[in-house]
């Protein structure tokens, strides 16, 4: 299942969600604390304090950039 780390106030992540929603893609929302810093999951899942932030553990998949976590969706979820 898909993982995706966000905070609900950033447009980046806003464009992931409603992808997922339109793919009717099931994930599971991270909520992620910039507060952290590198003490947070997607630090030490990605090495960066970054949203939105893409885990597929089926494929091996980590990735930053909304464009591209949209192209990724398109790509092998459409």
């Amino acid at each position: 299942m898909l993982e995706l780390y966000a905070n609900a106030g950033c447009p980046y992540c806003q464009k992931v969600l409603k992808k997922l929603s339109e793919l009717q893609i099931d994930f599971i929302w991270r909520s992620h604390d910039f507060m952290a810093g590198e003490k947070s999951w997607g630090f030490k899942i990605g090495g960066k304090t970054q949203v939105p932030l893409l885990l597929d553990q089926q494929k091996g998949v980590v990735m930053y950039e909304s464009d591209s976590i949209l192209e990724y969706l398109d790509e092998k979820y459409s």
